[in-house]
């Protein structure tokens, strides 16, 4: 099944759910987790590895890690080519101050924003699909 691309119809129907759990950010030097963690998100760069993992799993590890957030999945499922969902997400968190990571799923978009502003971002993202509407 291939992926939305219409950008209006991909506004209305975002749907997002926010995911139970704290995750945090880590990175590795290394090319892969330590045993009993698992990523949510892995990224390979010159750097190291960088990981997304639950912070309890982080924290049981002994990874250090920055930035706690909530995941957000839009359950829209939006074509990899689809132009313009990432703008006009990042505009409405933008408006309401509330900082995102976005990462791209095959069937969705994953967003990671501060734990602590999860309600907002979940309320501008229901905002912005209501006025799609």
């Amino acid at each position: 099944m291939t992926g939305e691309r219409d950008l209006r119809t991909l506004l209305r129907g975002l749907r997002p759910e926010l995911r139970p759990g704290r995750y945090v950010y880590t990175t590795l030097p290394g090319g892969e987790a330590p045993t009993g963690v698992t990523p949510v998100v892995t990224v390979t760069e010159r750097e190291g590895l960088t990981l997304v993992v639950p912070e309890a799993q982080a924290e049981e590890s002994g990874l250090p890690y920055h930035f706690v957030a909530a995941w957000i999945t839009l359950r829209v499922h939006s074509a990899l080519d689809a132009v313009g969902l990432t703008a006009a997400v990042s505009l409405a968190l933008t408006d309401e101050g509330v900082s995102c990571n976005v990462v791209a799923g095959f069937h969705h978009d994953h967003l990671f924003v501060p734990y602590e502003r999860a309600a907002d971002a979940v309320r501008a993202l229901e905002a912005l699909a209501a006025e799609s509407g």
